[in-house]
């Protein structure tokens, strides 16, 4: 019989995961949800959370629509608009504070559900990498706690 209650509950924290992928443009967005299925699915995941990490400070993670392409230019405009890549008072001599700047409202991790062996989102959500500052090569960092079959 299995224990319930607190005590059924073990979190096991799996090895961190590090992968990388290209950008090809300087401001672009790339969908992770696949990788993170892959690797929940490898690591035999049954119920936990996946977290999501960019450690860059001019790179993003984000979970919002996948279903259609246009809502991705629709957000890398908006933020263009928001955050211009010049303006007179920027002050950070590489000419890249509009991307620390879109880095710190879109946030650099997300934490998702896994339930049965499933990352758990809605109809149309994935999990992206914004790039802000490309191209360029970037690091994914994933970590996976929970019960594993």
């Amino acid at each position: 019989m299995r224990p319930t209650g607190l005590s059924a509950l073990v979190m096991r924290a799996l090895p961190l995961i590090t992968e990388t992928v290209e950008t090809s443009r300087r401001q672009q967005i790339l969908d992770l949800t696949h990788l993170l299925r892959d690797h929940i699915r490898r690591a035999g995941l049954v119920d936990g959370i996946a977290v999501v990490l960019s450690p860059h400070t001019t790179a993003g993670i984000t979970v919002n629509e996948n279903f259609d392409p246009d809502v991705k230019h629709d957000l890398l405009t908006k933020l263009e608009r928001l955050v211009p890549q010049s303006e007179s008072y920027y002050q950070h001599d590489e000419g890249n504070s509009d991307a620390h700047l879109k880095t710190a409202m879109v946030g650099n991790s997300a934490t998702l559900v896994v339930e049965r062996a499933e990352l758990v989102l809605g109809r149309w959500q994935g999990v992206f990498l914004c790039e802000f500052d490309g191209p360029r090569e970037r690091r994914v960092l994933i970590k996976l706690l929970g019960e594993t079959r």
